[in-house]
């Protein structure tokens, strides 16, 4: 027992030894780590004293860029997640105005591409179409000379081909009897009077007898009853105007030939393209009824003149035909390259640089010496397109670098930050593409200008306007809002029943109520009203429907401002990007926005422009 008391008491004082070694130990460790890490927080704190501890970023709306918060969230106009702009604590070298500075990572991710603007000699294939037709100075129309009947036809139909002097008809004419007779009389009489066998002679040539059928006659001595139309050119029947057996007069229209051995081709050329072609460029051409042959000819003729409907002037060059291939009427696909009506250096740049709006065209300058990517917005005057790039008639100077690829890109950018861009191109966050700049965003009412109020016509005392018309008007209001509250659903048959309730409590209003002017002014609203809610039943496309839903709250604006309601308080309110980016109201009884012109797609886009009590 004494034996086991004894190790209990050696053991106790082990253990105690080891407790104070542990707590000794533990001391020394944990006080110099506290040290440690003391030392360490209040390094860091002093190598961080002039630093801020992170980079925060500014987010702003893709829609909206005036919108500018330091964290995430919903646009408080159009209720759009908002996206992160830049970093407040990004180096940057000394701002230039008006320009996009990029990170070296972005233009990579952006793809941008630049090159330099350099000088060249407009070049350009002008595309052309056409047809052949007949050489108009190798068409012969026949005429009769004389009056006669057509004793015998020598061709018989039209396509024949005939050759110069080969008979086409025999004609019996008795002018043409008597005519001979006065030659022969005339004969007899050359010696004493020659002028009378000259006047003779003259009036058969002009009937187109040719010298040796004259001397024929004279030979014989005797009148031919008989005289043969001979063709005057080679070539091919085109028309013919008689039959065996027809009388003909003087005058009338006999045969037309046409000599094709050489033909026109008649290409269509726009106004635009008349810059790009000269006399003599060459015109290399094809068939489509020859497919496989190439045919080539120089212009010989540009028309002076260019046709008002169709803005084509007629482009002609000369084709030789020999075989008779190139048949009249047949299609032609032509190009010319051409060096336009000047030889002298443009500035070009290539088409992909170029941002038009159709009144401007812009491109971005790359600012030399930086150290990231940055670029100026910049407007060009565009000269006359070159192929694949474009005339710069002012805006740029030789050596200047533009961007080519991802100009897009650098627009939006631009756009985003509120810096002059294609669509916004004063800058500023008063110019961006629906400028909303001035909205108040709390919602709270706002009178509209005369412009907005789009002409209202306020005649009528609101105060002496009878209360019955008032409660009748306001019952029209009530409807109308369940109307709005379907638009908003985007459901056009609930838009339709709703439409049709309007319809009923419209037609139940007593215009005999009002007197003088406010019965004229009531009359000036109520057809519009009538026309756009029967359109509005009648029609189960919801787009239309919001089209005539525009100009139904046009006229209901006019009424309720011109007529009151009662006991009501209305809220007449705006979106920009409604109607097609035209803007376009409604009526609610409350001051959120519900907006039903574009739905569930941005439901929450719009402002209160005025409070109506």
């Amino acid at each position: 027992m004494n034996n086991i008391i004894q190790n209990i008491k050696q053991n106790s004082k082990l253990i105690i030894g080891v407790l104070i070694a542990g707590i000794f130990l533990g001391w020394l460790f944990f006080h110099q780590g506290g040290e440690s890490i003391k030392n360490n927080e209040e390094i860091a704190g002093h190598e961080g004293h002039n630093h801020e501890s992170a980079d925060p970023t500014t987010w702003t709306c893709s829609m909206h860029p005036q919108i500018k918060m330091d964290k995430p969230g919903k646009c408080p106009i159009c209720s759009m997640d908002l996206i992160p702009l830049v970093k407040a604590g990004a180096s940057q070298e000394e701002a230039i105005p008006n320009a996009i500075v990029m990170t070296a990572s972005a233009a990579k991710l952006a793809d941008i591409e630049t090159v330099k603007v350099v000088n060249g000699i407009p070049q350009k294939k002008v595309f052309l179409q056409g047809k052949i037709h007949a050489d108009e100075r190798n068409i012969a129309e026949l005429t009769a000379r004389f009056g006669g009947r057509i004793e015998k036809l020598f061709v018989n139909f039209t396509g024949q081909e005939v050759v110069k002097g080969q008979k086409l008809a025999r004609l019996y004419s008795p002018g043409l009897v008597t005519a001979q007779r006065e030659l022969l009389e005339a004969i007899n009489l050359k010696e004493s009077r020659p002028a009378l066998y000259k006047a003779a002679k003259a009036k058969l040539k002009l009937w187109d007898l040719a010298d040796n059928q004259i001397r024929a006659i004279e030979e014989k001595g005797e009148p031919q009853v008989y005289f043969n139309i001979l063709s005057p050119i080679t070539g091919t029947v085109t028309m013919r105007h008689v039959a065996l057996g027809d009388y003909v007069k003087e005058g009338n229209a006999l045969f037309q030939v046409v000599d094709l051995r050489k033909v026109w081709g008649m290409f269509d050329a726009y106004e635009s393209d008349l810059a790009w072609i000269k006399m003599n460029d060459k015109i290399d051409f094809t068939v489509q009824a020859i497919p496989g042959k190439n045919f080539s000819a120089k212009v010989s003729y540009i028309d002076p003149f260019i046709n008002p409907k169709t803005r084509i002037a007629k482009i002609r060059v000369e084709i030789v035909n020999k075989k008779g291939t190139l048949k009249p009427e047949m299609f032609l696909n032509g190009i010319v390259s051409s060096e336009g009506n000047t030889r002298a250096n443009a500035i070009l740049v290539p088409k992909s640089s170029i941002l038009w709006t159709g009144k401007r065209a812009v491109v971005y300058v790359k600012i030399p010496n930086r150290e990231n990517p940055t670029f100026q917005y910049r407007e060009v005057v565009l000269g006359p397109e070159s192929g694949a790039f474009y005339v710069i008639a002012d805006g740029l100077k030789v050596g200047e670098e533009i961007a080519t690829n991802g100009v897009f890109k650098i627009d939006a950018a631009a756009q985003l930050q509120g810096l002059p861009s294609m669509m916004n191109p004063e800058g500023g966050a008063g110019s961006t593409p629906h400028d909303m700049s001035k909205m108040n965003m709390g919602g709270a009412s706002k009178p509209m200008s005369a412009k907005q109020n789009k002409g209202v016509k306020m005649t009528a005392d609101v105060t002496k306007v009878d209360v019955k018309f008032k409660k009748q008007l306001t019952a029209v209001y009530k409807a109308y809002l369940n109307m709005k509250d379907a638009f908003i659903t985007s459901d056009a048959s609930k838009v339709q029943t709703a439409a049709t309730v309007v319809k009923e409590k419209l037609a139940k209003v007593q215009m005999e109520l009002l007197k003088g002017d406010a019965h004229m002014d009531w009359m000036e609203v109520l057809p519009l009203l009538m026309k756009t809610t029967n359109i509005i039943v009648k029609n189960a496309d919801i787009k239309q429907q919001r089209n005539e839903f525009v100009a139904f709250n046009q006229a209901f604006y006019k009424a309720i401002k011109t007529f009151g309601l009662t006991k009501v308080t209305t809220y007449y309110q705006f979106c920009p990007m409604a109607n097609q980016d035209k803007g376009a109201y409604w009526f609610s009884d409350s001051k959120e926005i519900r907006n039903p012109y574009l739905g569930d797609e941005m439901l929450g886009c719009g402002e209160t422009k005025e409070m109506i009590n």
